[in-house]
């Protein structure tokens, strides 16, 4: 109970001869650093405050303006025409204050307006060139007149040296489309996977809507257009993530992966040392906004405010709705091993730790040989089994006492760990291991991770290391961002020793890893074990298939003159057609942080054009007929994606519409089936952050990107990744229990329909050799 002791101030003893009081200095003394670094950061988001408060102006043009009025003034000109001599007039009359002061301070007070109305017109100026979206519709390497004009304006008015939260003030609001175009753009998607008879009924459906209750739920949405930042977010996070019953284990969590040819080190501890030490300097970046804002086309910026609840954050659970929880800055992690969980300090004396002694920190965890208290191992199922048993068993055994202080240090942790005791990763001569690595990181053992933390990171025993992200806090391309600031940390900026360990030395003073302690009754080990059984079955029923498609990559695409999303996406609705001999509803996602607050949006990549090239090419028609309609189809999805990226996508405006009717409590035939529809194929990119990597010349460090379980039962879920020029790479997934599914059968028809396409579309173009890079796995 040693280090129970030394969370103690103070212990007293009640003696014969008075209280003997016993005064801990060292506990003191973390509580006055902590109170320092606590202020520092307090002074840093001030500072930052003023910063983007005052964006894109900077403070010290202020002074600026002042000097040149008052230089103005004694050339006995009035640049203020006025008002001036009016501030003086209304000033508090001051025996003290001469009339040269007085004219001073008016000037001084005229100078600060006028900077703040310059500041003003500037940031409206800058959210008008903002709403601005033709360049997108452009086509690719042809710029118009105007949006150079655009350009050059948007650079003018967008200051310089941005902060992370600069353009927050700036960006324009997502804007609510027109029903009637909605209502259209859904007829069009669903033709493909509709005879005409199905057709005829749903544009009966459509056109009642838009005509009587369309009209009245979409006032309403531009009412709160107008009062909320932004019309969907809010509703997204609360109905689509927070208000789901169901385990967000497999359901809502996604997963992240390692390098996908090499470990750095085979060393556990050590790994973990570098990685975490690296997280919390991009912690430290993040709280003082030193991360660069996402620009596109290094000039158009991205909302940033997903950022905000990536660390110190948790999902609760409720039994109607849960709550994400953000808490101040914190200086410890949640660590798991072996049915145990600890408490890791990564401060001390002030100071991060550095990489060898979180490493000495994490070789105690794993060599400590106490077992787990009674009730404590698979205590982490709670989180990975249904919402309402969870919220009901919080609620009833971990309110108060030991439990609740121990669970508090798990949600109030800057993120959670689990030390994995199996060996995971890929081989070249076995890549079903890169299947059981990604079913790991997905679900586990189904109570080793602690699911409703932001995220988790997880160690295996030969060193390789992945993620589990929640997501109803933000949208995995946030937390892939600091996924590879850490990768590309790890490697290149802090390596390891010879020998495999961290560097540097370690301060023997350091407090050993706090063990928590539980008292489960059994009563709420039966419910763990209740939600232990729901679990279970979810993740044995998931199919995972992960490859890399190391013949071609984009680079070979981008010479064929297409798309390579519009491309991947076209070979995926041609391996779906093969493998199920049918179209589906086909979701890919989109981002909408052009607009403040934005999210996502949906790309219905299933469209008529798609439908009619697959026909055709799997009907026998000629070459060039069927180069014709791949160049329609890819046409149309670029048109889609860029639709849905400038908020003319249709489905977060009918979800909204549907949310309104439900709050009106009217029912819509139209919305009640439009919301119902299936996504049998979901797929998502995820972004390789290339300023991290040098891909040229290091190309074996690159991620396996990461993946997500199946959104429908009898469907798949896809996420795929361009790894520089030459490699794609694929992560499937299904269910086990559908039998028309299967992920190595999915997989092996979209390595066919890539092949297929690429001799379309460029017959004559020999095959890129693979890059040779060490498989070090």
């Amino acid at each position: 109970m040693a280090e129970a002791h030394q969370a103690v101030a103070f212990q007293f003893t009640v003696t014969p001869d008075g209280i003997d009081l016993h005064l801990s200095h060292q506990a003191f003394t973390e509580i006055y650093l902590s109170g320092v670094r606590s202020w520092k950061k307090r002074i840093i988001g001030l500072k930052n405050s003023v910063i983007t408060g005052v964006y894109p102006a900077s403070p010290s043009s202020w002074l600026f303006v002042v000097i040149a009025i008052l230089a103005t003034m004694y050339t006995r000109s009035d640049p203020s025409m006025g008002l001036i001599a009016k501030i003086q007039e209304h000033l508090p009359v001051s025996q003290s204050m001469s009339n040269q002061c007085q004219t001073l301070v008016s000037a001084v007070l005229f100078s600060t307006m006028l900077w703040l109305l310059l500041i003003f017109t500037m940031r409206l100026c800058l959210k008008q060139l903002l709403s601005y979206h033709r360049w997108m519709f452009e086509k690719h390497g042809k710029m118009s007149t105007t949006t150079k004009v655009w350009v050059a304006l948007v650079r003018i008015f967008s200051g310089r040296k941005p902060l992370l939260y600069s353009y927050q003030g700036s960006l324009p609001n997502l804007p609510v489309p027109a029903t009637k175009d909605t209502v259209k753009r859904h007829l069009e998607s669903v033709r493909p996977l509709m005879d005409d008879t199905e057709y005829e009924r749903m544009t009966e459906l459509s056109a009642e809507f838009e005509s009587s209750l369309g009209k009245r739920l979409q006032w309403y949405l531009k009412l709160k257009a107008l009062w909320a930042t932004n019309y969907v977010s809010d509703w997204w996070e609360e109905y689509v993530y927070l208000r789901g019953r169901s385990p967000i284990m497999v359901n809502s969590n996604y997963y992240g992966m390692d390098f996908m040819y090499v470990t750095p080190t085979p060393i556990q501890a050590a790994r973990a040392g570098n990685s975490l030490h690296a997280y919390f300097l991009y912690r430290r970046k993040l709280n003082k906004e030193e991360l660069k804002p996402w620009m596109l086309r290094s000039a158009i910026p991205c909302c940033s405010y997903q950022f905000e609840r990536m660390f110190d954050t948790c999902r609760i659970p409720g039994t109607l709705t849960d709550t994400v929880q953000h808490w101040q800055d914190s200086d410890y992690i949640a660590v798991y091993h072996r049915g145990r969980y600890f408490r890791l300090r990564m401060y001390h004396a002030g100071r991060l730790l550095s990489p060898r002694e979180i490493e000495s920190q994490i070789q105690k965890i794993l060599d400590d040989p106490s077992p787990p208290s009674k009730g404590e191992a698979k205590l982490g199922a709670l989180t990975a089994g249904d919402r309402i048993p969870w919220a009901k068993a919080r609620v009833k055994y971990f309110s108060s006492g030991v439990n609740k202080r121990s669970l508090d240090y798990i949600e109030k942790a800057a993120f959670f760990v689990s030390l994995d005791d199996e060996e995971q990763g890929g081989m070249a001569d076995d890549p079903t291991r890169l299947d059981s690595y990604a079913k790991s990181l997905l679900h586990g053992k189904c109570y080793d991770r602690w699911f409703d933390k932001s995220f988790t990171v997880v160690y295996f025993k030969n060193g390789k290391m992945g993620l589990n992200g929640e997501h109803s806090w933000a949208d995995a391309p946030v937390l892939s961002h600091a996924w590879q600031y850490v990768l590309s940390m790890d490697c290149f900026q802090l390596g390891y020793n010879a020998e495999g360990h961290c560097k540097g030395e370690v301060d023997s003073s350091l407090p050993r890893p706090q063990k928590l302690n539980w008292e489960i009754p059994p009563e709420c080990e039966e419910q763990i074990s209740g939600s232990l059984a729901v679990a279970q079955a979810l993740a044995d029923d998931v199919d995972v298939h992960v490859f890399a498609f190391e013949e071609f990559g984009k680079g070979k695409i981008k010479r064929c003159r297409v798309s390579p999303d519009a491309f991947i996406q076209l070979a995926l609705q041609l391996a779906h057609y093969r493998d199920q001999g049918r179209f589906c509803l086909t979701y890919e996602a989109s981002m909408t942080r052009l607009f403040k607050e934005g999210r996502t949006e949906t790309v219905r990549s299933c469209t008529s054009e798609s439908s009619a090239f697959v026909r055709a090419l799997e009907g026998g028609e000629a070459a060039d007929v069927c180069r014709r309609l791949f160049q329609e189809a890819s046409e149309k999805h670029q048109h889609l994606y860029r639709m849905a990226m400038t908020g003319a996508g249709i489905d977060r405006h009918l979800f909204c519409l549907y949310v309104v009717s439900k709050y009106l409590r009217v029912e819509s035939p139209f919305l009640k089936e439009v919301l119902s529809e299936p996504w049998r194929l979901s797929t998502s990119q995820t972004p390789l952050h290339v300023e991290m990597f040098d891909i040229v010349n290091y190309p074996e460090y690159v991620s396996c990107g990461g993946g997500f379980g199946p959104v429908a039962d009898d469907g798949y879920g896809v996420c795929y990744c361009a790894l520089g020029e030459n490699v794609l790479n694929f992560h499937v997934t299904c269910k086990h229990s559908c039998p028309d599914t299967g992920a190595n059968k999915f997989g092996a028809q979209i390595r066919k329909a890539l092949h297929d396409l690429l001799q379309l579309l460029c017959p004559n173009q020999t095959q890129v050799k693979k890059t040779e890079v060490k498989k070090d796995l």
